[in-house]
């Protein structure tokens, strides 16, 4: 196989896995119904004038199924975590004792359920999206190397390769919606 087919696809690769793992990272902050630190991944907390990551300021952990703790490494830190958590418009009304800032996980209502799979398939769309804008971007490429000299049979080889690699990673994603549903639709 040709040197520059071999790279081409190389990349082509990288391209669609960095899909797999955006998509990976946004699915993890979709709530699932039982409680889950990530879903606080997103929150940034006001720490002496700059907009921090609430991980970086606090302790972040799931005590039990229905419950997050959040266990500030500064007392003062947790009016601004409290604030920050109401600010985000998550749908969770923290609580402190003084020390420590807990978030009781509602269940899920059936309504909101359907609007967390419409996110869920939102999301795996768009990393479908971005799969084939790099397919694409890998067949210009080929039509250029065949341009350059690459032949003809390479150059149909390669659409094949490419092809194939897509049709691997769209059945990926769509696995990944598959849990991610599954996981939201169990009560």
């Amino acid at each position: 196989m040709n040197e520059d087919l071999e790279l081409l696809l190389e990349e082509l690769k990288e391209n669609m896995d960095k899909a797999i793992h955006h998509l990976e990272k946004e699915m993890l902050a979709i709530r699932a119904g039982k409680a889950n630190a990530h879903i606080l991944d997103t929150i940034r907390v006001d720490y002496y004038g700059s907009e921090t990551p609430l991980t970086q300021v606090a302790n972040v952990s799931v005590p039990d199924a229905r419950t997050i703790a959040i266990q500030p490494w500064e007392k003062s830190m947790i009016g601004p975590i409290e604030k920050a958590i109401l600010a985000a418009n998550l749908g969770f009304n923290p609580q402190n004792n003084g020390e420590i800032v807990r978030i009781n996980v509602p269940p899920l209502t059936e309504e909101r359920r359907r609007d967390l799979v419409k996110q869920v398939k939102h999301a795996g769309e768009e990393a479908k999206v971005g799969i084939r804008s790099a397919r694409k971007d890998a067949n210009n490429d080929l039509k250029k190397l065949q341009k350059e000299g690459m032949s003809e049979d390479l150059e149909k080889f390669g659409e094949d390769k490419v092809q194939k690699l897509t049709d691997e990673y769209t059945s990926k994603v769509d696995l990944l919606i598959e849990q991610k549903e599954k996981d939201i639709l169990t009560v």
